[in-house]
Order: structure tokens, then C-alpha cells, then sequence
């Protein structure tokens, strides 16, 4: 006869815990699943693993303090949250880690091809074209294909219907930003040397 592999119901309401300790438990329980999780975890996905009602940004603020200090925090990004390593160990990994498939490895016109998509999106590559006033290699769009930074949006309401770019959850998470309203403008952009490739960029 099988064995029964089933898991047993996850307790989620703890009641034989005291309060401190429950609470304790769902913070630890929030970190299990950030860290074993390779995308961003939203917030209702966390709520399953804790009491029914009980704040899930509240238990991450605690997290987050409880992790100052340490090399990882606790980033919000794309409609969730994700452990990351803090930006500032960046070189010390570099130096000692092989982490080289998590590189974005973009040129500056790259990055400056992915902010005008990031900003005019759904776009063509005809569009791509008027903006930085030459034709944009299919290279270059497969090159930011293959690393998940873009996608095919809707088809263009034009003749032949041609295909459009739009960014992906992967490029929330691999700037940072929670949402496309995190984009900043262009002047930050330019401050930050993003857009210098490309001067005419208009990025609206």
C-alpha cells in the first residue's frame, strides 16, 4: 500500500502560540517564502501563510527592521516584494561570486532603446525608429528578449498590424521599480547618464 505523501494543512492561525511568538512564527514564515521565491511575492500570496486578517505590510515592515543591517533587505517591486541583496555588496559579489547570467549586460544605447520603450509602451519598431532617428537591430531587441526585459505587446492598429514591444515584470524587478509609475523623467535619466546615447531621445 502507498504511503501518503500528503502535507498536512498549513495552521495559519497559530492559536497555541502566545501573541509574540505568533507573530514571530508569520514574520519567519514571510522570510521562508521571499527567500525561496525567485519572482516578486504579492501580497495576497503572502496573506496564505499567516492569520486570517492579519496585516501582511505590517509583518514586512517588522521583517525589513529585523533584516537592518544584514547584507539582504527587503525590496517592493512589480506588485510584490523579493529579497534581494543590498546594492552596495554589488562589488564584493562581483569580486567573489559567479553571478554572471544575472548580469543585464546592456550597452548604454541598450539601456537608453529599453527606456524609450519603458515609456512609450506598447511601441513599434517603426516608432523606435522616429525616436532615435535610425533603424533598431533586431539584434538588439533579441538581445533584450532573451533577458526578459521586453515583450510583444499588442498588434499596432496600422496597415500590416505590425507587433509592438512592451516591458515585462522582469524589468520592474531588475530596476527596482514597483510599478511603471516608478519610472523616473528624463531629467533624472540624463542625470544618471541613461539617455546620453541617444540625445534626441523624446521620452515624453
Amino acid at each position: 500500500m502507498a504511503k501518503d505523501r500528503s502535507e498536512p494543512e498549513l495552521d495559519r492561525e497559530l492559536p497555541d502560540l502566545p501573541p509574540a511568538l505568533r507573530w514571530r512564527e508569520w514574520m519567519r514564515r514571510i522570510e521562508a517564502v521571499l527567500f525561496a521565491s525567485a519572482a516578486p511575492v504579492p501580497r495576497a500570496d503572502l496573506g496564505r501563510v499567516v492569520g486570517q486578517g492579519v496585516s501582511v505590510d505590517l509583518l514586512v515592515e517588522d521583517l525589513m527592521a529585523d533584516l537592518e543591517g544584514r547584507a539582504f533587505e527587503i525590496a517592493q517591486v512589480a506588485g510584490g516584494w523579493i529579497f534581494r541583496t543590498r546594492p552596495v555588496y554589488a562589488p564584493a559579489i562581483r569580486a567573489a561570486a559567479d553571478v554572471g547570467d544575472q548580469l543585464l549586460d546592456l550597452s548604454e544605447f541598450d539601456i537608453a532603446v529599453l527606456a524609450a520603450i519603458a515609456y512609450h509602451q506598447p511601441i513599434t519598431r517603426d516608432g523606435l525608429k522616429d525616436i532615435f532617428g535610425r533603424d533598431i537591430s533586431r539584434d538588439l531587441i533579441g538581445r533584450l528578449h532573451a533577458r526578459d526585459l521586453i515583450g510583444t505587446g499588442p498588434r499596432s492598429p496600422r496597415r500590416g498590424a505590425p507587433y509592438t514591444f512592451v516591458t515585462t515584470e522582469q524589468f520592474l524587478v531588475a530596476f527596482g521599480l514597483e510599478s511603471l509609475e516608478d519610472l523616473p523623467d528624463r531629467e533624472q535619466l540624463q542625470d544618471a547618464g541613461v539617455v546620453a546615447a541617444a540625445a534626441n531621445v523624446d521620452l515624453g
